[in-house]
């Protein structure tokens, strides 16, 4: 079967593809397909369960006929009650299918041909792709581990030029777990007040996953409300990933704005996920801590494995479900040319996925989630430590 005659790509997806995140995973899953033994620590979906209670509230929404066309902007209940957690009002709530929505809607409503984002990395692999898909330039800011993987009010400021419209932040960030503390914020609310152009989309979608004292950035610059817009969602807190509802709060205008490009491209997000989202919000909480205790477990498991594994250094995070460590040392020694190289060898040699630091805009580095049961877990890492003593072994010897 031939292709059809004269195909070719818009430019705007010119050099857009499937995330690496996803293209390893898929990887993996072909591999445990052709009967080969792989542990994949490299995609951000929880294990838990969808709680009892939010499943039981969408089949009662299905029963009692909630099944029809919903409003663009999100149902009028759960408007109101994500309005509600976040000091707003229902008008400036919008609900999409998936926060990955939220940050499409809100570039294709605002970018212009040339305009810029800072995003400071290592950032989500998808934000410079929607930035580029939308017509805007990532201006991308490398945050060494030095530095907490955050950025400060210095770099900030150099960034930022008269095209800039937006800065993009992920506290807690995925991939590194790091966390802005209020004073951070409020340095960088210092420099932003000096530019009045300048929006900010606050990602908080792991703010129910943080094992340090967590701020929304409303909560630390109250005075950047008017031109701030948050983006949150189910998936990650609640184990809802594939119900696909996220949501982002900002002022009245930039919803309205957003809602017209969702009624374009999806209409409303499913009405009965909605309900379910509704019944996770509005629901008992305590599974809330269960989990982020039984998260933080994993988590110090996890580093002082890495740890103790040679070539790797292990930062612990403040939140999310990943680590993101330096594996400078085990790729240089271990003879690869790069951290892509060393990951690609890793699901080769030893049957474990995890994502290269390019992905997420850092070379160097590697990203494992920590989203797995504890067998899992301790089988996935125990392989890469005996691949990397092996290996780096073998290099001495033939060194020496």
């Amino acid at each position: 079967m031939t292709a059809s005659a004269g195909f070719s790509r818009a430019s705007r997806i010119a050099n857009l593809e499937i995330s690496e995140i996803v293209q390893l995973s898929e990887r993996a899953a072909a591999l445990k397909a052709e009967g080969r033994d792989v542990i994949a620590l490299s995609t951000g979906e929880p294990d838990f369960p969808t709680p009892a209670h939010v499943i039981e509230a969408a089949h009662a929404a299905a029963l009692a006929g909630k099944t029809r066309y919903p409003a663009t902007l999100g149902t009028a209940e759960l408007r109101a009650a994500i309005a509600a957690a976040n000091g707003a009002k229902p008008g400036e709530v919008i609900v999409s299918t998936g926060a990955k929505q939220v940050l499409s809607n809100a570039m294709l409503a605002t970018l212009n041909p040339g305009d810029e984002v800072i995003m400071p990395a290592p950032y989500w692999t998808s934000y410079s792709d929607i930035v580029a898909l939308a017509g805007g330039r990532p201006v991308v800011i490398p945050c060494a581990m030095t530095e907490g993987f955050k950025l400060g009010a210095e770099a900030l400021e150099a960034a930022i030029t008269p095209r800039t419209r937006w800065l993009m932040l992920n506290s807690p960030s995925n991939p590194s777990g790091a966390i802005y503390s209020a004073a951070e914020i409020r340095a960088l609310a210092e420099v932003l007040a000096r530019h009045p152009h300048v929006w900010v989309l606050s990602d908080e979608i792991y703010d129910h996953l943080s094992y340090e004292p967590f701020t929304p950035f409303k909560a630390a610059a109250p005075e950047l409300a008017g031109r701030l817009l948050v983006v949150n969602g189910v998936s990650k807190a609640y184990a809802m990933t594939g119900w696909r509802i996220g949501w982002g709060v900002g002022p009245a205008e930039l919803i309205r704005a957003m809602g017209a490009v969702q009624g374009q491209i999806t209409s409303g997000a499913c009405s009965i996920a909605q309900a379910a989202a509704l019944a996770a919000l509005t629901g008992d909480q305590g599974l809330l801590d269960e989990r982020r205790t039984a998260m933080q477990a994993r988590r110090d498991r996890v580093t002082a494995a890495l740890n103790a594994t040679p070539g790797i250094v292990c930062p612990v995070p403040d939140g999310a479900f990943y680590v993101f460590p330096d594996i400078s040392d085990a790729i240089a020694y271990g003879g690869f040319d790069s951290d892509a190289a060393l990951c690609g060898w890793l699901l080769d040699e030893a049957g474990v996925a995890i994502v290269p630091g390019r992905a997420f805009g850092l070379p160097g580095h590697a990203r494992l989630s920590f989203a797995y049961a504890d067998a899992e877990l301790e089988a996935g890492l125990s392989r890469i430590r005996t691949a990397l003593d092996t290996r780096l072994e073998d290099r001495a010897a033939d060194i020496a």
